[in-house]
């Protein structure tokens, strides 16, 4: 390996940086990350086609985020292993298999032969496309090994932040390109973005230095005394079934779970449902749907994690999840009574703000509580906790099969519920950390 790379780290015989290893981290994410919306923005149109009930809509919109999620868990341990180069590579290309898969489905059979006859090979390809969505917990576990752990909060709220604008910015595109090329281009076109952006994140992504050393041969005391010395300062611990198996024994591991399924999973849920509720609740058109879609919620999450990131720095993740999931709940309980368009609005960017700041301060606090198994625990919080994003859009199409259009606003409810239980279990979590500062520097009283 050429050790005079001009992007080593002060010099050393390290390839890469802290500033490209997030910058290429975060392009992947972005380009993987688009998936979850692969169905949303065009919704009506398979819809339409396919004859499709509330919960089968939900069932399909969520799809991508079947593999997405489940894969979250096994490729962020894996990590621990390899270094994040190859899960994600590997994740990235399932996605251009899946979205090939389905491109071949619209060249074949759109618009006059597609039925509901093609609907488990739609699911299928969906999923697959959702596989780069599982590059967040790779990605995760990557920059967590480049940069300090005081810099944890920001840095990864950058990288979340940003790579999960993909999914706002397509939500706006996408209607746009069904106008201009037609549904069978718009894919079209989408995939020639994946494999593009497959091609360059493969080209320019370096592994942490700890990886870097033990590919050359080094021991893993050698590997970890040499990534030391260039900064690195969080370590796996060498086994990734061990890393699962410490995280899923912790119990704070599963709070930040329950607290992420609310916060992040209910972010991807609402993301592929929004278009639907803005079109049939508010009567609004495919393309202002998504332009609402993504201004007042889609891409405001994303941005406000960012500023939550630096916000946990500051102040902890404990006492800003609390305040978080506190947004939450007030704005599920407006989105819930009103049937007014500027109120639901106004309700919907607090409820995308609220959950962007919690999903960050979540994160914040994973390194702190888990730091022996932060890749265990990297996929434990994103797989298991982004598996609402998949759970909750069926659930939303049962109150719509059940009340009509109305349904759209009543299904809310569920939000207001996981937004009460996240104001629970953050205090919990805020209240026992608290305690156990206060045991660890009380002084002994004198005999």
């Amino acid at each position: 390996m050429n050790r005079k790379q001009s992007s080593s780290v002060g010099g050393s015989d390290v390839r890469g940086s802290p500033r490209r290893a997030i910058t290429v981290s975060t392009f992947g994410y972005f380009v993987g990350f688009a998936g979850l919306v692969v169905y949303s923005p065009v919704a009506t149109e398979f819809e339409d086609a396919l004859g499709l009930s509330g919960v089968l809509l939900g069932l399909l919109v969520a799809a991508p985020q079947l593999t997405g999620t489940l894969l979250r868990l096994p490729f962020g341990a894996w990590v621990e292993d390899v270094g994040a180069k190859k899960p994600f590579a590997i994740l990235l290309g399932l996605s251009v298999v899946g979205m090939g898969g389905l491109l071949g489905i619209l060249l074949t059979a759109y618009p006059d032969d597609l039925t509901m006859v093609h609907y488990p090979l739609v699911f299928v390809f969906g999923s697959l496309s959702g596989c780069g969505i599982a590059t967040f917990s790779v990605g995760v576990v990557d920059t967590s090994y480049w940069y300090q752990a005081n810099r944890q909060g920001t840095v990864l709220a950058l990288f979340a932040g940003l790579g999960t604008m993909s999914p706002g910015l397509f939500t706006i595109v996408s209607p746009l390109a069904l106008l201009a090329f037609g549904l069978t281009g718009t894919y079209a076109a989408w995939f020639v973005f994946l494999v593009i952006g497959t091609i360059v994140f493969v080209r320019f992504a370096v592994d942490a230095p700890y990886f870097q050393y033990r590919r050359r041969g080094f021991d893993e005391g050698q590997a970890k005394e040499r990534a030391q010395a260039v900064g690195q300062e969080l370590f796996p611990d060498g086994d990734a079934v061990a890393s699962m198996r410490t995280a899923a024994t912790t119990w704070r591991s599963w709070m930040l779970t329950a607290l992420f399924f609310a916060s992040f999973g209910g972010y991807l849920a609402l993301t592929v449902w929004y278009p639907s509720y803005w079109t049939n609740l508010h009567g609004f058109d495919v393309q202002t749907a998504g332009i609402v879609t993504a201004l007042s919620f889609t891409l405001l999450s994303p941005l406000c994690r960012i500023g939550g990131g630096v916000v946990s720095d500051r102040f902890g993740g404990e006492g800003v999840t609390v305040l978080s999931f506190g947004a939450i709940t007030l704005a599920t309980l407006v989105l819930v009574v009103t049937r007014d368009l500027s109120t639901a609005i106004a309700a919907t960017m607090l409820l995308g703000a609220g959950m962007g700041v919690a999903s960050a301060a979540i994160y914040q606090l994973l390194p702190k509580y888990v730091p022996e198994a932060v890749g265990g625990a990297s996929g434990l919080v994103s797989g298991v906790g982004g598996f609402g994003g998949f759970i909750v859009p069926p659930v939303l199409g049962l109150f719509v099969d059940a009340q009509g259009p109305s349904g759209y606003a009543t299904g809310f409810v569920v939000y207001l519920a996981l937004g009460l239980a996240g104001i629970v279990l953050a205090t919990t979590l805020y209240r026992t950390r608290s305690a156990t500062i206060s045991s660890s520097t009380a002084v002994p009283a004198d005999d």
